[in-house]
């Protein structure tokens, strides 16, 4: 499997010469594997990088603390910089009127982040592998999700990096199992209470019986085909939006509205998204019916006219251009 990994990273250019990396790990088969593995590479050099571990304890399990030692334990054998952060993540989740699950994912990469500012690091390691992939591409069929959603989880995204992505979870408990690497369980992955567990539990094990065994298989290279697709797409619409492009400052992008209105729909709905992803670093709370609003709102070009999407991004048609405003 490490052969594999080593794939992996050349395949996406995942780990540069000399490169900083925070390694996400919270103790269980996939991220102490991911552990192991690179710190191998590391000490038999074949891979010039540093690394170091950040672990979140989310207090939601009884074991939770043992998690945190074992791995601390891993980190001071092999003298490796270990960094922990203890989360009432039940709490956080109440707070913020959120689920538990998006409440330990927004807390586990806001604390990566941090670390990865405190070492000054240049990418964080997540042990994601391809039964997650498939897991991910799942669930974002069933939300409705664009055909970006079929892309589910990339091996390279910004900063992060997932070194395991090509590997299967079987194949991650073998390495585990003949490394003797003992690693924690988590017993709420067998709860079918969050999405994903049903989904790891009960879809895909029914697909594979009833319907195609190979089915993790299938979906990643559904993946592939998709992500060469995509990142076409992505170049045509900016290649356009240049194109279109009048002024763009920190709080204001301005395009042609002739030439926008020029572009199929197709075009436009990525122009819309990459502007405002541009503008404001996401487009995460952008759903579908606010494209069409926009794009309905500059075909009917009489006059100035604007929508408000959510209270911080305005559009506004006027003088023949399409302003996306940043509000405060």
């Amino acid at each position: 499997m490490e052969e594999k990994v080593l794939r992996t990273i050349k395949k996406f250019n995942l780990i540069e010469d000399r490169d900083k990396i925070v390694l996400a790990v919270s103790g269980g088969p996939d991220s102490i594997s991911m552990l192991n593995i690179l710190n191998n590479f590391k000490k038999e050099k074949i891979l010039n990088f540093d690394f170091c571990v950040a672990h979140v304890n989310h207090m939601i399990r009884k074991e939770a603390k043992e998690d945190e030692m074992f791995v601390k334990a891993y980190c001071e054998k092999n003298d490796i910089s270990f960094y922990s952060k203890s989360i009432d993540v039940k709490k956080l989740a109440n707070n913020n009127k959120i689920g538990t699950e998006e409440a330990g994912r927004n807390a586990r990469y806001e604390f990566f982040d941090e670390i990865l500012r405190k070492t000054n690091s240049d990418r964080i390691a997540i042990a994601h592998n391809k039964n997650d992939k498939a897991e991910t591409i799942i669930m974002n069929i069933l939300r409705g999700s664009g055909i970006s959603g079929l892309k589910g989880i990339e091996a390279k995204r910004g900063k992060y990096i997932r070194p395991l992505i090509e590997c299967e979870r079987f194949e991650i408990e073998k390495y585990c199992e003949e490394k003797n690497l003992k690693p924690r369980i988590d017993k709420t992955n067998f709860e079918n209470i969050y999405t994903r567990n049903k989904i790891r539990n009960v879809v895909i094990p029914y697909i594979e019986k009833e319907f195609n065994p190979n089915i993790i298989e299938t979906l990643n290279r559904l993946s592939e085909v998709v992500s060469d697709e995509e990142n076409y797409i992505e170049k045509v619409v900016l290649n356009k939006f240049k194109e279109i492009l009048i002024s763009a400052r920190e709080n204001e992008i301005v395009l042609d509205l002739k030439e926008f209105n020029n572009e199929e729909k197709v075009i436009k709905s990525r122009i819309v998204l990459y502007t405002i992803t541009r503008l404001f670093g996401t487009s995460k709370e952008i759903a579908k019916v606010h494209i069409d609003d926009i794009i309905k709102l500059c075909s009917n070009n009489i006059g100035n006219k604007y929508l408000t999407p959510n209270k911080n991004i305005k559009v506004l048609v006027k003088d023949h251009n399409i302003y996306f405003i940043k509000e405060n």
